[in-house]
């Protein structure tokens, strides 16, 4: 017969067994609620765009309170910062300044993340939906300026990270040593950022999958290759077109003035 001691052993034991069972339930439920939430935050965006959903709304699409809502988030804004770092993050990792300086090919590296992005866009229906949104769902007014706020420093940081790829591909020799690296920084940002904005808006267009390594080989060759961004360029006059312009104005049919209606 067991002893008095080891029969409360046992039950000490079971009860931590149990205690710890329950704990990783309970996390288990919160992540799939805090998912549940991410999940319709993102279907609601997309289709109502950014700045009208409530987070009513949200929780209904979520079938849950708001309660559960303000358990995980503080805000709309937070929601909206969240639901981005399910793509964000990753690509984050990939990009990592210390991921880069590994590389022994860090200008290589770049243009196959550049490729990646491209492809992940068209393949991946949750980062097409999350950057359909962003592009072109998130608008910048006022009710949304917390949201605004978040994608700025979203896009200066992004900006700081590239700055130092290109700078180590500098220190490599991989890039000339005479570029003019602020300017080849928001080039090839807004190079990228356009492409992926015409693509999401007009997907007949081009076939981004298909096209991706060869964008990506374009943007690397324009930082190698291009001599109007090396340090000292002095670009040509542009042609003095604003007489031009103003007399096609002039030209333009003025629109009617509609009649009056009898009083």
């Amino acid at each position: 017969m067991p002893s008095t001691g080891s029969a409360y052993g046992d039950l000490a034991t079971t009860a931590v067994r149990v205690k710890r069972e329950m704990v990783r339930r309970t996390k288990e439920e919160a992540l799939e609620t805090r998912n549940r939430i991410l999940d319709a935050a993102e279907a609601v965006f997309h289709a109502r765009g950014v700045a009208r959903p409530s987070l009513a709304d949200i929780a209904e699409a979520a079938g849950v309170t708001r309660g559960a809502i303000y358990w995980h988030f503080k805000n709309k804004s937070d929601v909206f910062a969240a639901m981005c770092d399910r793509v964000n993050l990753p690509v984050e990792a990939l990009c990592s300044p210390e991921r880069i300086a590994s590389q022994e090919d860090p200008l290589g590296s770049i243009r196959d993340i550049c490729a990646f992005v491209f492809r992940q866009t068209v393949n991946n229906p949750q980062w097409r939906r999350v950057f359909e949104i962003i592009f072109h769902k998130c608008e910048m007014v006022e009710d949304n300026g917390a949201i605004f706020v978040r994608q700025r420093q979203s896009h200066q940081e992004g900006t700081v990270k590239m700055r130092e790829h290109l700078r180590l591909a500098m220190e490599r020799g991989q890039l000339p040593a005479d570029l003019d690296l602020p300017l080849a920084v928001n080039a090839f940002h807004a190079a990228i950022g356009g492409v992926l904005a015409h693509w999401l808006f007009s997907p007949e267009d081009f076939e981004l999958a298909r096209e991706a390594e060869r964008l990506a080989d374009a943007f690397i060759d324009t930082l190698r290759l291009s001599p109007a961004l090396r340090v000292g360029y002095v670009p040509r006059p542009m042609a003095p077109l604003d007489a031009e312009m103003a007399a096609l104005c002039e030209r333009q049919p003025q629109q009617p003035q509609q009649a009056l209606a009898p009083t």
